[in-house]
């Protein structure tokens, strides 16, 4: 009988196919008809670097009809790869919407993505869940136990608590070091998404110390929404100094202390980082941020969280990944 290891599961990245009829997607400046980062190079750099499983997170549009290359992954490589879909921002009837992707994927479309959340533009007005736009999908998530993929922008980030305290029963993760991006957002020469963000965001007041305006002290692995996981990736996007990006080392150690390394998720953001400054750079990041990481933080921190919280198959089939 094979042996059972740790996962290494990398816990958000975007493959996509150049436009076609099988597999249609909108195109832009940035993401041009002819642009691919398709899952056979994503499996490539998996297998050189010794990683399990990974997260597929939908690009290129958010109709059904669009999603067909993410489900065409999910389809090929069911025992690899799980699912983040997305919702049309005028949505008649998410619920419906998300419930066909989950069932086209044979329930691997796990959850969903959202960015705009609506709510007063003042941070001080009182908030009514029940008014957000996106209250539909947050309440159908509840009832049908899908994920939240969480990268709200900086306007709404002090709606996130109201949000998280409506909904204790929804799993969420918060995207690339619970930074929310402002306005100041562009692509490199190197066809990277950018955010020009102070560091450590001022969005922190809100997303992190919450309501009490700081982040409160003896709060390591406190962090007062425990249904709440942060993913440790997106860094390329928000340095100024590049890697192994020691500008942003403060965030990284804060949000390790407030959440603790079993609820944070690596995740390498592929294919943006596959040139700068590579896969398996990446990879090592952890380890460059985080030299004092004990062995079972190193094993929570690249994988075994991930694999519990989403229940990837493989792991919640067998309670252990299998070593190869």
């Amino acid at each position: 009988m094979k042996d059972r290891r740790s996962p290494v599961i990398d816990a958000h990245l975007h493959v996509f196919t150049r436009q076609s009829a099988e597999f249609p997607r909108e195109v832009n400046d940035h993401l041009p008809a002819e642009r691919e980062a398709p899952v056979e190079r994503l499996l490539e750099r998996m297998e050189s670097h010794g990683v399990d499983g990974a997260v597929l997170v939908q690009i290129g549009g958010t109709s059904l009809e669009v999603h067909a290359y993410l489900l065409h992954c999910l389809r090929e490589h069911p025992d690899r790869f799980l699912g983040i879909g997305l919702v049309p921002p005028d949505c008649e009837d998410p619920g419906g919407h998300m419930d066909r992707l989950a069932e086209a994927s044979d329930g691997r479309v796990i959850g969903f993505r959202l960015s705009r959340l609506g709510g007063p533009a003042d941070p001080f007005e009182a908030v009514d869940v029940r008014r957000l736009p996106v209250y539909p999908i947050w309440e159908h998530a509840a009832r049908r136990d899908y994920v939240i993929w969480l990268y709200p922008r900086a306007v709404d980030a002090h709606v996130v608590p109201h949000l998280f305290e409506a909904f204790p029963q929804v799993r969420v993760v918060f995207n690339h070091l619970m930074v929310c991006p402002g306005p100041r957002f562009w692509w490199d020469e190197k066809g990277r998404p950018q955010a020009d963000v102070p560091m450590p965001p001022e969005t922190r007041y809100s997303t992190l110390g919450l309501k009490v305006g700081r982040i409160p002290r003896n709060t390591r692995g406190r962090y007062p929404y425990p249904n709440v996981y942060v993913h440790f990736s997106g860094h390329y996007a928000f340095t100024k100094q590049g890697y192994p990006y020691p500008d942003l080392a403060g965030w990284g150690d804060s949000l390790r202390m407030v959440f603790g390394a079993g609820r944070m998720m690596w995740a390498t953001d592929f294919p943006w980082i596959d040139v700068d400054p590579g896969y398996g750079e990446v990879v090592r990041l952890p380890g460059e941020a985080f030299p004092d990481l004990t062995p079972e933080e190193h094993r929570q921190l690249m994988g075994e969280t991930a694999a519990q919280v989403l229940r990837f198959p493989a792991f919640r089939d067998s309670g252990g990944w299998l070593a190869p």
